[in-house]
């Protein structure tokens, strides 16, 4: 067990002689190896006090240690795929005394950020963009841009995205130096392989890079004759491998691998060699263990994946009380409802089955639930043909990555106007993963579609129902919105009811203002409602539900009634409220003097925070809305004050 300071952090006093990655020129190898057990035991600390993702960084530690030890950053650019795995590296990087402010409001990002240090070139919170970043990089130091060299480090579930393969195949054809990092922690290699693997490094630090090939291709005549059954069983296993070696090579990589991503002896000498002596572009399959070092991670099912405070010794979570269940608990009991009344119903989801709810759907029906891996593209048209096949697609992704189906969206499901029900999670501000992960455009980028229906669930109940809606809706692509976190703890119904298309509802009726709200934030209206009426100002409140079609009977009717009318969203200009104002303005109601406001979340990044304070940020908590109630009434003594 690692020894512990007073305070009962670690005892890390080769760390203690790092501040930034040039420091460790001056540790020999020994040195660099107790560097990565106290890097990994500083990562375990760092996390048990601020959450956020564990195994991923801790499976790369020592690849981290090896590659600010032999490449020379910031100059040269080590480019993290997602950044889940990046706490080691910003451990190294300058920014341990910061590192426990890791998801806070105004500490650091838990990915790598342009904005927060030179040492991360490329920001990320989406998976598979690293080889094209990188060999942007490599092409801009080729065309007289900056120098030094260009390492991308991807996992190989971030391989199953076709991005990573267009880069690919890009960068084999241009030929230039570059190196691609795959982080294997999938394949488990037994002791004659590893052997194998051992053998083959020396034999490429020893020989000149350009009989690499030549090497490997003959390598299982160089070996000990214990070792090559084994070998010949690894190079079949590898030819049979979607990552093998023979389709990096194809690709035009040198294919270097499997080297084993935990053993600094095979790690920094292969290194050191091919940043010596390499010329065009070179794949390094390393096989590293996920949550490696930390048993609690070893043995979860997500190997530590997503953490939230924990004590180290036991690795038991801190966990609030709930008060409700999660919207995304509810979403997953609802579809398995609908699913179990209609065989047609199916549920895809791109490798996220556990965020999205999906897990209970697959175990409860695994033939109709398809997991297509980091691929949204391919998971919006693989739900286009199940639904033009006559079946009842769920396509329940989260709204940041819904994004990256866009074009699918349009062509192949809006354009044939094909029943796709699209389940949005995480609508809206996410908290700790900030910016990358906010759900804040979707109402914009849907709501403009010809024939696509638009709803959003203001409580988990109304949840229940627009699954309900959705699963009936057969005429044409619909989707449902709803947020991260607890439900207000409202009453959910056995079955869900099906919602006539395009109609609202009043929730409070008041007179002189009205607020129209869509989603979520109608707790948060009800909240200000109850603060005005303290002052004598009762506000009609309604759910709009639809952002497409639009209620237009109800949002006519609140225009003719009220002296102004307020709409509210968890959304990006161009959505909810824009659609209002522009059937406002058709119908000429501008003309007759309402007064209108539309609050939408602000036009810039919200960096992470706690949601509620993410949401004061934006001006969209209670104090906000009676403050913007006030504004329109004009009375100024209240103008901008919160209640």
């Amino acid at each position: 067990m690692t020894p512990t300071h007073g305070n009962d952090r670690p005892a890390t006093p080769v760390l203690d002689r790092v501040t930034l990655p040039s420091d460790l020129k001056s540790l020999s190898d020994a040195e660099l190896r107790q560097l990565a057990d106290e890097l990994r035991a500083e990562t375990i600390s760092a996390v048990s006090v601020t959450g956020g993702h564990l195994g991923a960084g801790l499976g790369v530690v020592e690849l981290t240690v090896a590659l600010h030890a032999v490449f020379d950053t910031p100059r040269d650019k080590i480019i993290w795929d997602v950044g889940h795995q990046c706490y080691p590296h910003k451990i190294l990087t300058g920014r341990r005394d910061r590192i426990r402010s890791l998801r806070m409001g105004g500490g650091l990002s838990g990915f790598t950020k342009r904005a927060e240090s030179p040492y991360d070139p490329f920001g990320a919170g989406h998976s598979s963009t690293s080889i094209s970043a990188a060999l942007g990089f490599a092409m801009a130091r080729e065309l007289g841009g900056d120098p030094g060299d260009a390492i991308a480090v991807i996992g190989d579930g971030a391989m199953s995205a076709g991005m990573a393969y267009e880069a690919l195949n890009n960068a084999g054809d241009l030929g230039k130096r570059l190196f691609v990092i795959l982080n294997d922690n999938e394949m488990s290699i037994a002791p004659p392989v590893g052997a194998m693997s051992s053998y083959l490094t020396r034999l490429y630090s020893e020989g000149p890079f350009h009989e690499l090939k030549a090497v490997a291709k003959g390598a299982v005549g160089f070996l000990p004759p214990p070792f090559q059954e084994g070998a010949r069983r690894a190079k079949e296993m590898l030819k049979g491998m979607t990552v093998g070696g023979t389709l990096f090579e194809n690709l035009g990589f040198s294919y270097i691998g499997p080297v084993d991503g935990h053993d600094l002896d095979q790690l920094l000498p292969l290194l050191r060699t091919l940043k010596t002596r390499a010329k065009g572009p070179v794949l390094i399959h390393a096989v590293t263990k996920k949550g490696k070092g930390y048993g609690p991670a070893e043995s979860a099912a997500d190997k530590g994946h997503a953490t939230g405070k924990f004590d180290v010794l036991t690795g038991v979570q801190a966990k609030a009380k709930s008060n409700a269940p999660s919207y995304t608990a509810v979403f997953a009991d609802a579809l398995v409802d609908q699913a179990s009344r209609d065989d047609r119903i199916v549920a895809i989801t791109a490798a996220m089955p556990d965020g999205t709810g999906l897990k209970k759907f697959a175990q409860t029906f695994p033939r109709r639930c398809f997991d297509v891996g980091i691929a949204e593209q391919h998971a919006v048209t693989f739900a286009a043909g199940l639904a033009a096949g006559g079946m009842k697609p769920f396509c329940t992704l989260y709204s940041t990555f819904l994004q990256r189906g866009y074009d699918q969206i349009v062509h192949d499901v809006a354009v044939q106007n094909l029943p796709v029900r699209f389940a949005i999670d995480r609508a809206g501000l996410v908290g700790q993963d900030g910016p990358t992960h906010a759900g804040a455009y979707d109402i914009a980028f849907l709501a403009n579609l010809p024939g696509f229906v638009v709803m959003a669930a203001a409580d988990e109940a109304e949840l229940v129902d627009m699954l309900a809606t959705a699963a009936a809706h057969d005429s044409g692509p619909i989707a449902f919105r709803f947020p991260r976190g607890e439900g207000v703890g409202v009453e959910l119904p056995e079955h869900g009811r099906v919602l006539e298309i395009g109609k609202g509802r009043i929730v409070a009726p008041g007179r002189g203002v009205a607020i129209l709200s869509f989603g979520t934030r109608l707790s948060a209206v009800l909240e200000a409602r109850e603060a005005l009426a303290a002052r004598g100002i009762t506000p009609t409140v309604a759910d709009a539900r639809f952002a497409k079609p639009l209620d237009r009977d109800l949002i006519l009717k609140l225009a003719a009634d009220h002296e102004a009318l307020i709409t509210i969203e968890e959304g990006a200009v161009g959505g909810f409220g824009s659609h209002v104002a522009q059937l406002l303005a058709d119908e000429g109601v501008f003309d007759r003097g309402l007064k209108f406001r539309s609050m939408v979340l602000p036009d810039e990044f919200v960096d992470q925070d706690a949601p509620m304070a993410m949401y004061d940020t934006s001006a969209l908590n209670a104090p906000h809305i009676v403050a913007k109630v006030l504004e329109v009434l004009g009375i100024s003594e209240f103008k901008g004050k919160q209640a």
